[in-house]
């Protein structure tokens, strides 16, 4: 079967590679679409993020969705040519943090696409992929291209519950990516009242106000537009950071009030924080990686049309032309989620 493969930083072919045959409690599936996310990108234009450097080659992907083929001994639940929303968070269950039930924290997670272990954990972005029938949540009523979505809407549901209390709040979100605009959703579909969105790109922001953000701002055109949200020590309750950068973690965590819940998402590598600020203003710094529980949820939420993510689609190609998927996915000035289509 045909799979992407990273070798280095531009370096990413389609190749063929072996089968497997599904397991106890496996099934076999047949890729139907794959999202192309933040750190694919990081692997295919710079060979990695931060410290996480590609060692060896490696099969992109992570958010895919899939038709079910063959399924194992003792699966149940789930039916052969059935639509299905995969999972690529693969805890142990073992673990004393999965004991606890952070699975997200898992000391062995096997997380598709995953250059932080070495041997490095191999992606999803092949023909057929056997994974285990925990990992797939029927997605009946939904089309390939957002079935492939509920990873990505997982990340913002998981980091909504970070932030806690969300019913009337204002909300800044930094960075408009998928992420942003995910985040947009989850909060809006929590309860916030007010959503502010910075960015410095035109087109990812138009996507943010089609979103529900009650307004939009171009840090780039714009560069003290926040400053009045920062008068008499801030107006924001929660700010999903979902840049990276230090420069928008800065101003956001000027524009928060007192007290105020700080999420951050972005994996941008370390950054400078402000401390003074975070302390004498009593913010609270919340982490947010993954998701668990979370993905089956967004897939119900899809379902039952709470969540729209279908106009975040932007581009869909064919597996024959995948590594152009990865060139357009780069270029934010008119790409928000860049999809494979592999059948």
């Amino acid at each position: 079967m045909r799979a992407i493969v990273a070798h280095a930083a531009k370096d990413v072919r389609i190749e063929q590679v072996g089968q497997e045959e599904p397991g106890k409690g496996e099934v076999r599936l047949r890729l139907a679409t794959g999202g192309i996310c933040g750190s694919d990108l990081h692997y295919y234009n710079h060979g990695g993020f931060g410290a996480v450097r590609l060692k060896q080659p490696m099969i992109l992907g992570h958010e895919v969705s899939a038709f079910v083929e063959t399924l194992g001994e003792g699966v149940s639940g789930l039916d052969v040519g059935q639509l299905v929303a995969v999972s690529p968070s693969r805890p142990c269950r073992t673990c004393r943090y999965c004991q606890q039930g952070l699975h997200n924290q898992c000391l062995n997670m096997r997380f598709y696409g995953s250059a932080m272990p070495f041997p490095h954990i191999q992606g999803a972005f092949r023909e057929s992929l056997v994974a285990d029938a925990l990992q797939c949540v029927a997605a009946d009523g939904l089309t390939p291209g957002e079935a492939a979505m509920a990873e990505p809407l997982a990340v913002t549901l998981h980091a909504t519950r970070r932030a806690g209390e969300m019913m009337g709040k204002k909300v800044l979100v930094t960075g408009c990516g998928p992420i942003g605009v995910l985040s947009i959703l989850a909060a809006r579909r929590a309860g916030a009242g007010e959503i502010v969105a910075t960015d410095l790109s035109d087109f990812t922001l138009a996507m943010a106000k089609s979103a529900g953000a009650d307004r939009v701002i171009n840090s780039k055109d714009e560069p003290e537009a926040l400053a009045a949200y920062a008068a008499d020590k801030g107006t924001f309750d929660v700010l999903y950071e979902c840049s990276g950068a230090a420069a928008a973690l800065s101003s956001g965590i000027a524009a928060l009030r007192p007290r105020g819940v700080i999420v951050q998402l972005g994996l941008g590598g370390d950054m400078t924080l402000p401390m003074m600020a975070i302390t004498s203003k009593e913010l609270e710094l919340r982490g947010s990686f993954r998701f668990h529980e979370e993905f089956a949820v967004g897939v119900e939420l899809m379902r039952k049309g709470l969540i729209d993510v279908k106009p975040l689609i932007t581009h869909t190609v064919a597996l024959d032309d995948a590594i152009s998927a990865f060139e357009i996915a780069s270029d934010r000035s008119r790409a928000m989620k860049a999809q494979i289509a592999f059948s």
